[in-house]
């Protein structure tokens, strides 16, 4: 989850040098979404993981 939250990140950055605002805000986007939902699952673990 977090290699494609890097991922989309690249992709916001080459794009948004490149011009392409509206292909880096979709990609920004994304990215700010997967890298929640890791948070989210990696407290989720951290969690399940103290309590064993």
């Amino acid at each position: 989850m977090l290699r494609w939250t890097i991922t989309f990140i690249i992709i916001a950055i080459i794009a948004g040098i490149l011009g392409f605002g509206g292909v880096a805000g979709t990609a920004a986007g994304i990215a700010k979404i997967l890298f929640f939902v890791f948070l989210v699952l990696f407290v989720v673990s951290l969690l399940r993981g103290a309590t064993r």
